[in-house]
């Protein structure tokens, strides 16, 4: 028998049958290639043993003028700004108001009610209170108890709940109402942590969901614009006002509403996106309220809109100034922004235009660059190596000077197993060192992020798998990418070789499975006598034995289940690989085979080479059939 060469084509293809794609890979998850072979992923630690609150969507890394690394992370609760691995709360405060007495206490418990006529607080928000004091004696409970941050319970319009650290006692509850005068801070309200669509019989437009069910009332997952100002930082949660936070007043400050700086004039309250620009400096607002009506809170999803140059609160238009707007045309609602080369990038819902600086009078010019094109989400679009990536509700683009068609080997694989109600949870990253851009999504049964897809766009070639992140970060600033989980931590991606989120250490369940393979296009059954795997282990941390397993699954026909006694009479076999393993002894008859190569042990990391098998032919027909 003679050994034959297995070398697979470089990325995974599941747009055809698994026997069309002979000579390919077929199914892969945390394996990326390298120069044309497999290999499994970096590992990922916690960058921090600190937790923040909510599920981030968002992270924007940038350099203070002191050195400082700060980090920007935006979740569905907060905003935080993230300095050596400390969450420091910059969360706005939307309304401060003034209380008398409003506690009330029940003996033996920790629950407190809160009396403030017409709050507008749901459960979930989060208030602030200074300036309270007990001016009774023998009570549980102390004013350091009340002047501290609570989450709210809703229980109807003019009061609500919040929990304490101590339980009342009877003087407490019959002391009631309590606490002198008291500054009540209520925070942004918070955003929801997964978009749940309208429902129910005749909600929204005919035929705008499924039968019997519509649009027009979606609440969707909160997302989040973010860019640094300088040494500063402008955010807006999307559908709601731009805030600022200035550096100098320090970590524990708290952001503003811009409408509230000094000078401001008619700054939106409302945005879809911002912006701030590398050429001359702008803050743009990418769908706001229409600069005549900023007042009365008209919004025009359309419009795009500039402050003046170098500042954040002079947007009225004059002739004294570069403030400025212009409504774009195709399209219901601008979605999102990315900045290449000397223009702006943006993407309304069915349109892709170009703005550039122009300078005075209309200081920021359009260009229509490609219609009926779309975009998945708000945070579903990156920028690699100069060109612009994003994904679409149908498929891939890319941006290098002209819009196109990215051409992918898994888009029938993502598009079809997608939860499109979940698209504000979608979010692109890039992983510069690997020359790959990942898109990370929901799957059609879930409604959380489980699942990526990667572009290699050096080696033009696809892989996915399964994944839990909520946000990415590779801005080079920091030594390694870093995504957010469901843990409410930044991991350091690309960190080891194992799973580290979490108090110990874990394996990474990495694997890749080939198409499928035969001798004479299966007119004739082979037999396998030998294969000699081809793997190196560089990188492996593990102080034993690092070790993979190959499984060979073979097949009487295409359509036949893989391994099955029944309809086979062949058995797949699992054999494990370490680096002194010279060959194993596979022995299987069969018309078809296909190769599975995975790890799941602490400590190993391995790149695939070009594996041989040693067959033969061995006959047309087994048994009763062909």
């Amino acid at each position: 028998m003679a050994l034959r060469k297995l070398l697979f084509k470089s990325g995974v293809n599941r747009e055809n049958t698994r026997y069309t794609n002979e000579g390919g890979w077929y199914v892969s998850d945390k394996v990326r290639f390298r120069q044309g072979t497999p290999e499994k992923i970096g590992g990922w630690v916690k960058y921090s043993v600190n937790q923040f609150n909510g599920v981030c969507r968002n992270l924007w890394n940038w350099v203070a003028n002191t050195g400082a690394n700060l980090l920007g992370v935006g979740t569905n609760t907060k905003y935080y700004v993230e300095y050596n691995g400390v969450y420091h709360d910059i969360t706005p405060i939307a309304d401060t108001v003034s209380l008398i007495d409003p506690f009330y206490a029940t003996s033996g418990s920790n629950t407190v009610v809160v009396a403030d006529s017409a709050h507008g607080a749901e459960s979930g928000d989060y208030v602030i209170f200074s300036g309270a004091t007990i001016s009774f004696v023998g009570g549980s409970i102390t004013a350091d108890d009340l002047n501290d941050e609570f989450e709210i319970t809703y229980i109807n319009a003019d009061s609500y709940s919040i929990e304490l650290g101590v339980a009342a006692n009877s003087v407490d509850a019959s002391n009631s109402p309590f606490g002198d005068t008291v500054l009540a801070s209520y925070e942004l309200p918070i955003g929801a942590e997964i978009t749940t669509p309208s429902s129910g019989w005749s909600v929204g437009a005919w035929g705008a969901g499924s039968w019997g069910f519509g649009g027009g009332s979606t609440t969707e997952a909160r997302v989040w614009s973010a860019m640094n100002w300088g040494e500063d930082l402008v955010f807006a949660p999307r559908g709601g006002s731009v805030y600022y936070w200035d550096y100098t007043l320090g970590l524990s400050s708290r952001a503003i509403n811009i409408n509230t700086l000094s000078g401001s004039t008619h700054a939106p309250t409302q945005v879809n996106y911002i912006y701030v620009s590398d050429i001359s400096r702008f803050l743009l607002a990418f769908g706001a309220n229409d600069p005549a009506d900023s007042v009365s809170g008209a919004f025009d999803p359309m419009i795009v809109r500039w402050a003046d140059q170098e500042s954040l609160t002079d947007w009225y238009p004059q002739i004294t100034n570069q403030a400025g707007s212009l409504r774009l045309s195709h399209g219901s609602e601008l979605v999102t922004s990315v900045q290449t080369r000397q223009e702006i990038f943006t993407l309304t819902d069915s349109a892709a235009y170009s703005l550039q600086y122009i300078g005075a009078p209309l200081v920021w010019g359009a260009q229509l660059l490609g219609d009926n094109i779309s975009i998945i989400g708000p945070n579903a679009i990156i920028i690699a190596s100069g060109v612009v990536y994003w994904m679409g509700v149908d498929k891939f683009y890319a941006y290098d000077g002209r819009v196109q068609t990215l051409p992918c080997d898994l888009r029938r694989y993502v598009f079809s197993d997608l939860n499109i109600n979940q698209k504000y949870q979608i979010f692109a990253g890039t992983n510069e060192g690997f020359n790959e851009v990942w898109w990370f999504y929901c799957s059609a049964d879930n409604t959380t992020v489980d699942r990526y897809v990667t572009f290699n766009y050096l080696e033009k070639v696809w892989y996915y798998g399964t994944m839990a992140r909520t946000a990415w970060s590779d801005s080079g600033l920091r030594d390694y990418p870093q995504s957010a989980d469901y843990n409410h931590r930044i991991l350091n991606q690309e960190y080891g070789v194992d799973d580290q989120a979490g108090d110990t250490v874990a394996a990474i369940d990495a694997y890749i499975e080939s198409a499928e393979f035969d001798l004479e296009d299966g007119d004739r059954f082979m037999y396998v006598y030998r294969t000699v795997p081809d793997l190196t282990f560089t990188g492996s941390t593990d102080d034993s034995e690092p070790e993979v397993t190959f499984s060979i699954y073979p097949k009487r026909s295409s359509g036949s289940p893989a391994g099955t006694p029944a309809a086979d009479s062949v058995v797949a076999a699992d054999y494990p690989i370490d680096e002194f393993t010279s060959q194993i002894y596979t022995r299987f008859r069969a018309r078809q085979a296909y190769l599975k190569v995975r790890s799941n042990k602490v400590g190993t990391t391995w790149q695939l080479g070009a594996p041989r098998i040693d067959m033969k032919p061995d006959g047309r027909a087994t048994g009763g059939g062909a």
